[in-house]
């Protein structure tokens, strides 16, 4: 019998860390995470605050 695989989805927040980065997220900024390896571009910053980090996996994305 052939078992099913189940696609863990990831899921990639922005948010304000009490460490951050130090760097604003803009348009085209490429960041990767280091746990799972998921990568993404940004289309588009939300512009809601100065600085925030990208997470995934419950820790901020390293930018490429």
């Amino acid at each position: 019998m052939a078992e099913k695989k189940s696609e863990k989805s990831s899921k990639v927040t922005t948010k304000t860390a009490t460490k951050s980065t130090g760097k604003k997220v803009s348009k085209g900024d490429s960041y990767s995470c280091s746990v799972c390896g998921l990568a993404v571009t940004v289309d588009q910053a939300c512009g809601c605050v100065d600085v925030c980090d990208i997470v995934c996996c419950g820790q901020p994305m390293k930018a490429k």
